[in-house]
């Protein structure tokens, strides 16, 4: 897994500004022996979208539409406890902050135009229907006497 520092890119030129998240650190839940009950490992990354210039505008609405059920005041938070050293939660708490933010500000896919069967085709089906019904009818017993 690569690791990046600094910018974290969402999508084009467009990236999160370090000085617009909020890192807390804790300690972390789980096995670890005595290191962990010393260790404040576990990283909770907040970021203001509501109230963050880096955005464009349409960007910006659509994802505080889309994730309106993730925010609280706006704020948009992402928490990783899964390694046991802190600088390996910070990369994974901003890579998932990224890909989120990069999910939620994609463009809406294309919509979808209904193709139209052929008359040729639906003709020689219609065909090959009649056909099979011939072959059925054909196999009744009445001429077996």
């Amino acid at each position: 897994m690569a690791y990046m520092s600094g910018p974290y890119l969402i999508r084009g030129s467009v990236s999160l500004p370090e000085a617009e998240l909020t890192w807390r650190f804790s300690r972390s839940s789980g096995p670890g022996g005595q290191h962990v009950n010393t260790s404040d490992s576990q990283v909770e990354l907040r970021f203001d979208l509501a109230g963050t210039e880096a955005l464009p505008p349409v960007w910006k609405e659509r994802a505080l539409q889309r994730l309106a059920g993730r925010l609280v005041d706006g704020v948009l938070s992402v928490r990783a406890s899964e390694h046991r050293s802190q600088w390996r939660n910070r990369e994974a708490a901003a890579v998932r902050l990224a890909a989120l933010l990069a999910e939620a500000t994609a463009p809406p896919p294309k919509p979808r135009r209904p193709t139209r069967i052929p008359r040729g085709i639906n003709e020689r089906r219609l065909r090959e229907k009649k056909q099979r019904a011939q072959t059925k009818r054909g196999r009744t017993g009445r001429d077996w006497g």
